[in-house]
């Protein structure tokens, strides 16, 4: 079954088009992995998935994204509602200055939850998700900021967790994490592909090939190939694709 499907998307900075009639279809309770060399759309693409890219100006985009059958860019979209059930993890660690408590809370106190029993049970439950309660239940109280930056990492996979999301968007989520802490996270992705969908962007193959089920290679706006990761790795149907795998190009 199906979480997302795109439809002849394309999208244009000014009169630049980054993305190229861009169409796939994106499997629940999978992980699909975006590759590619810099500045080649994986990111563009990725931020289309919940509209990040309406915060950048001269931004216009044609085509569809379906989400539970229902075009994101249609006209009325709930911004907040599309951002909660598709939610985003960046490149680098971005808790916010406050608790460790307030972070995991602060998406339901923007969405109005008031009742501290809520707040709490949902404290526990999305921290327990990523293997941080042991580690921080004795100081909750204490900044964000000071935690390492892998469990800063966890920490906002908690806070988005903790809205219930049906997506979760990953971009390069490694890329500020040494080997160890890089193994946790993927050791992560692997658990939490049980109840959410992630579509993952990295330039690090080796963990594309380890984690996804499936995995998108793209190139200069377009998507050149999607399918099984195994196929994409070791029988790419586009010579372009075995030229990037093998290290001929890019």
């Amino acid at each position: 079954m199906n979480a997302i499907e795109v439809r002849d998307l394309s999208l244009f900075y000014g009169s630049f088009q980054a993305l190229r009639n861009i169409g796939l279809d994106i499997r629940r309770n999978k992980i699909s992995a975006l590759i590619g060399p810099s500045g080649c759309g994986k990111t563009t693409f990725l931020r289309s998935l919940n509209r990040m890219n309406d915060l950048i100006d001269g931004v216009r985009t044609t085509g569809k994204v379906l989400i539970d059958g229902r075009d994101i860019y249609a006209a009325g979209t709930d911004l907040l509602a599309l951002r909660q059930k598709v939610g985003m993890v960046f490149q680098r660690p971005n808790p916010f200055p406050l608790s460790i408590h307030d972070n995991v809370v602060y998406g339901l106190r923007v969405h109005g939850v008031r009742d501290r029993k809520a707040l709490e049970e949902t404290l526990v439950r999305s921290l327990e998700s990523v293997h941080l309660w042991d580690e921080l239940k004795d100081r909750l109280d204490a900044n964000a900021l000071s935690l390492s930056g892998e469990q800063q990492q966890r920490l906002c996979i908690a806070r988005l967790v903790a809205v219930e999301p049906e997506i979760v968007l990953m971009d390069e989520p490694c890329s500020a994490l040494d080997p160890a802490a890089t193994s946790r996270i993927e050791d992560l992705m692997a658990e939490l592909k049980k109840q959410y969908t992630i579509v993952i962007v990295t330039h690090n193959m080796q963990q594309a090939a380890r984690v996804s089920d499936e995995t998108g290679y793209f190139l200069l706006g377009e998507l050149v190939e999607f399918g099984p990761t195994t196929q994409v790795f070791t029988n790419p149907r586009d010579p372009r694709t075995e030229d990037y795998i093998t290290g001929r190009f890019g």
